[in-house]
């Protein structure tokens, strides 16, 4: 992954220069131990790679998602607490930042894969007499704007929600390094004091763990207790369970807990010193311990007196101006999952983490299980209204979007025998859509923006899926992310000056066909 490696001062000087219309130079590159070099050759088409992270690409062919007209989704936004109407304006700072080397090599992949990109939908909210006052994403990119602006000390904080797409953190991890190369990086934000399963990297949590027993929300039967917003909490099984992180300069910390009955205290120490200790009361509340580290300091322990404490999460953050992504996809998880998320934990950590950008990546599951016959689309639509409901009620101040899921094919495939579209899929996505737009969200469709029906068999033949062809590896990841990331940032380019879009319910919105998309698709 490429990491600007700039000055503020210099990045903004550069940013000048590109509204001037003088071409800013390429930066020299660094990739981080997890990552590995692109081994692909650029592309030889005729049809040139993206040059820039909003660069503009050619319309997807994959034809429009169709279903099913369903019970019009009523909007919830006026419902919500919304900031203050700020009619949005192009700073005079906004411009992309360089092509790092590796967004080039992705644009270049994109290419060969035939995934043309896309836009991100950004319908308007609230209208004044010269158009339209505010979108869904206009919280995010004013916040963009203040960043490079007036940068000051707090960070935008963006909470991503999701399925196992994000949970091994590499397609968001995409997202953060684009975000933070252009616009600073503000910490780590939420980590784990374990990892999700006992395999995986250690990106998202601490550097060492024992003695912990991890439950999800993405489990078949609920777990014993319900989930703070990362949908996981690490039990712990042995004395002296222990988590121990690495620190990078942060002057304070949070740690999220669970007061469960007969659990001992959790202790909070650094290089050795005690800085905090709980004091559980048993009642089974979500809790909060906050603590201050001291300069210098290199190493955290978090730790179990005894068995049966559990612990949600930890927060680590810096105080300066930048960006903060907190990964809080779970495997297996879809909106109906979600509402497994308590409620008072729900509002008191997405107030503390107080994000611009509500982030959910969702839809593959919930396509899957249709095609299961677990549940139906009416659910799948009041599922995911319910969870964007939740959480925005929650974070009032925040935007809002929805990525929709990737491309799928069908299950029992017969090995040999040509891949056949997943049943659902596009019908899951028409719904997401619907559902978002009624709620007033953003939506992104990544299945058109990777190329629509038979993309995943071309990802295949390049060699970046499992093979259980459902879970994307290696830069096939990757490219997802920019895909993600791109529209986010022309996104950002284009408010203010490109019309939002009328707010519309999912009634109004609705395809006048009455074909479904139900029915599998053959893909060559």
């Amino acid at each position: 992954m490429t990491v600007l490696d700039v000055s503020r001062g210099l990045w903004r000087a550069g940013l000048l220069a590109v509204l001037a219309g003088v071409l800013l130079p390429g930066c020299e590159s660094r990739t981080p131990p997890h990552r590995f070099p692109l081994t692909t050759t650029p592309a030889t088409d005729s049809v040139p790679a993206p040059q820039g992270a909003g660069a503009t690409r050619p319309t997807s062919e994959a034809s429009q998602p169709s279903a099913r007209p369903e019970p019009a989704v009523v909007p919830a936004s006026a419902s919500l607490t919304a900031p203050a109407a700020s009619k949005p304006r192009r700073s005079e700072f906004r411009a992309l930042p360089p092509t790092s080397e590796r967004g080039g090599q992705l644009h270049a992949l994109a290419t060969r894969l035939k995934a043309p990109g896309g836009r991100v939908e950004d319908p308007c909210l609230e209208t004044d007499d010269t158009g339209c006052a505010r979108s869904a994403l206009t919280p995010f990119y004013t916040a963009l704007d203040g960043l490079l602006e007036t940068p000051g000390t707090t960070p935008t904080v963006i909470a991503a929600f999701g399925n196992s797409l994000i949970a091994g953190d590499r397609i968001v991890d995409v997202v953060r390094e684009d975000l933070t190369a252009g616009f600073g990086d503000g910490g780590r934000g939420v980590l784990l004091v374990d990892r999700m399963a006992p395999y995986g990297g250690r990106n998202r949590t601490a550097a060492v763990s024992h003695g912990w027993q991890p439950r999800t929300l993405g489990e078949l039967k609920a777990p014993p207790h319900p989930f703070g917003i990362t949908g996981v909490y690490h039990l712990a099984t042995e004395d002296r369970a222990r988590g121990r992180f690495k620190l990078e300069g942060e002057p304070r910390g949070t740690l999220w807990w669970k007061d469960v009955k007969g659990a001992g205290p959790l202790v909070v120490s650094v290089d050795g010193t005690v800085l905090a200790r709980t004091e559980p009361r048993g009642d089974g509340a979500s809790r909060t311990t906050s603590f201050e580290l001291p300069a210098g300091a290199k190493w955290l322990d978090v730790t179990a007196e005894g068995r049966g404490a559990i612990v949600q999460g930890v927060v680590l953050q810096k105080d300066e101006a930048g960006i903060v992504l907190d990964m809080l996809g779970v495997p297996s998880a879809d909106a109906t999952l979600y509402a497994r998320l308590e409620e008072d934990a729900l509002k008191a950590q997405l107030q503390q983490r107080d994000p611009k950008l509500l982030l959910f990546f969702l839809g593959g599951n919930e396509s899957k299980r249709l095609e299961w016959k677990r549940t139906d689309l009416p659910t799948v639509r009041q599922d995911l209204a319910a969870l964007l409901r939740r959480t925005r009620a929650a974070a009032p101040g925040s935007a809002c979007l929805v990525v929709g899921p990737m491309d799928a094919v069908q299950d029992g495939h017969a090995k040999g025998k040509p891949l056949t579209q997943r049943p659902f899929l596009e019908a899951t996505i028409q719904a997401e859509r619907e559902v978002a737009l009624a709620e007033g969200c953003g939506f992104f469709d990544l299945y058109a923006a990777m190329g629509g029906a038979g993309s995943l068999a071309r990802f295949n033949q390049a060699g970046f899926m499992h093979d259980d062809l459902v879970h994307p590896r290696g830069h096939g990841l990757d490219l997802l992310g920019q895909l993600v990331s791109d529209a986010l940032l022309a996104g950002w380019m284009d408010d203010g000056a490109v019309p939002a879009p009328a707010l519309k319910t999912a009634s109004e919105d609705a395809p006048a066909s009455s074909a479904s998309s139900e029915t599998a698709e053959a893909v060559p």
